[in-house]
């Protein structure tokens, strides 16, 4: 993960990384700001033109790709109808994440201070690494119906191991010579974890919650496609099945933009609390 971390810096450094082309939007005002964002938006218009056009010109019908004009159309049609979706998705995510990031978090701090809780939890977070969730929804959908609860749960085991080993990595990270130091002024195991090892794993720590938040935002939909009766992932079943690739579009279009805000929220946070590491 260390390579491709994105690097929380202030207005005016070089930014690399994956972190940078947010960055170039969020670091201001400015002649080369102003024009990697004309570009961008350039860009933009020329790929989603062409698309339109050659779909338009080789009269590709609308239930096999769609022109991003009947998306958009879509979009604003149906809106009324995806909100009360995208408010259960929000609540699915928000309420799992809550969980599995908190836990994670936890134990990130237990294994970094007591290498034997390591080797007793290491195995079992691997386990549910590899794991894929949705398989498991099913199972808790028998046990727990179809409400909510299914969905938390797998969001929850979902994001919770990426907020962990990012964590973990974050507090192994710290300078040894800053313990020492703290130490030799007799700071306490606890002290130097709040006031060394936390601020120094910061970085690390904001990198895992984005990581966990989009993982589970997939978990969310993922769940909601396999079972139950409301939230996006019901909507992307459902007009599939009817063959209503506009609308299908539209909610990915919605999915999309939930994915780029949770990467941009957690950058812009990042640049501001944790940008004193470089």
């Amino acid at each position: 993960m260390a390579d491709i971390t994105p690097e929380f810096r202030k207005a005016g450094k070089t930014e690399v990384g994956i972190g940078g082309g947010s960055a170039g939007l969020a670091a201001g005002t400015g002649a080369r700001t102003t024009l990697e964002v004309v570009v961008i938006i350039l860009v933009a218009v020329v790929v989603i033109g062409g698309i339109e056009f050659l779909l338009w010109f080789n009269e590709v019908p609308h239930y096999i790709l769609p022109r991003p004009s009947q998306v958009a159309a879509a979009l604003v049609k149906e809106m009324p109808r995806l909100l009360p979706h995208w408010g259960h998705t929000l609540v699915v995510l928000g309420a799992g994440f809550g969980i599995g990031a908190g836990i994670g978090l936890i134990l990130a701090a237990v294994i970094t201070q007591f290498p034997f809780a390591e080797k007793v939890i290491t195995p079992y977070i691997l386990i549910l690494v590899t794991t894929p969730m949705l398989a498991l929804v099913p199972l808790l959908i028998l046990r727990f119906g179809f409400g909510y609860e299914p969905r938390i749960i797998a969001v929850a085991l979902a994001s919770g191991p990426m907020v962990m080993i990012n964590s973990a990595t974050g507090f192994r990270r710290t300078d040894s010579a800053k313990i020492a130091l703290a130490r030799s002024y007799g700071a306490s195991t606890l002290q130097i974890f709040w006031k060394v090892r936390a601020p120094a794993a910061l970085p690390m720590i904001l990198v895992g919650l984005m990581i966990g938040a989009i993982f589970g935002m997939l978990t969310a939909v993922g769940a909601e496609m396999v079972g139950g009766g409301f939230g996006l992932g019901n909507r992307l079943t459902t007009y599939s099945s009817m063959i209503n690739m506009p609308e299908f579009f539209a909610v990915i279009l919605i999915l999309s933009g939930m994915g780029i805000a949770i990467y941009v929220t957690f950058f812009l946070i990042g640049k501001k609390w944790a940008s004193w590491e470089t």
